[in-house]
């Protein structure tokens, strides 16, 4: 199994045709977690960064499959680990899958907490701190509260703690504070090389 590269993901998520909003979330989730697994190695922790990056960018393409897509009846975050699994990167399946902030509100939550890889987490907390820009965790979650269904009052407040020590956690690998998390800005140069090697725009949803 080989990591795909920086040209390799964003030529698949673009093979997809993603809409602008998409792209720009992508984009910033895979900024905020290259930055992230940047600074965790400059910091003497061991990290997949090719693998963070990748799956950073690649997290939610079971938004835009088509839709007769059978990952897309898989909910949400393992849609898009089948659909790399079956495009041949099951080796980015663990850190997208685990990314949606839903899982935080799961039976195995605290389990997952506890032994989840470096790169999962990373993905997971990057996600939760890009919106089509890097914001506050807190105002990701302002959004998903608004979104009716998206969290329950009764798992909120739970939820809201996890992703609190998934944050410490990510922070504390990274030698940062929250405060401190910028992005590493590589996905400009990569979608533009994706788009002249590909030619032609298609539609990878029609």
């Amino acid at each position: 199994m080989t990591v795909p590269s920086r040209s390799e993901a964003t030529s698949l998520l673009l093979s997809l045709d993603p809409p602008a909003w998409h792209l720009r979330h992508s984009r910033a989730v895979g900024e905020v977690a290259g930055w992230l697994a940047a600074a965790a190695e400059r910091a003497g922790r061991p990290v997949d960064r090719p693998l963070v990056e990748a799956a950073a960018l690649l997290h939610d393409v079971d938004k835009i499959l088509p839709r007769n897509d059978p990952a897309r009846s898989l909910g949400h975050g393992f849609g898009s680990a089948a659909w790399l699994a079956r495009r041949g990167h099951p080796e980015l399946e663990a850190a997208v899958a685990a990314h949606p902030v839903t899982r935080l509100a799961s039976d195995d939550a605290e389990q997952w907490l506890a032994s989840a890889t470096p790169e999962a987490r990373i993905v997971a907390y990057a996600d939760k701190r890009a919106k089509q820009r890097l914001v506050a965790m807190a105002v990701r979650f302002e959004r998903w509260a608004r979104r009716r269904g998206a969290l329950s009052p009764a798992l909120g407040g739970t939820v809201w703690l996890r992703a609190q020590r998934l944050e410490a956690d990510v922070c504390a690998m990274a030698g940062t504070s929250p405060e401190a998390v910028e992005r590493l800005r590589w996905t400009a140069r990569a979608v533009a090389a994706a788009r002249r090697a590909s030619g032609p725009v298609r539609s990878g949803r029609r």
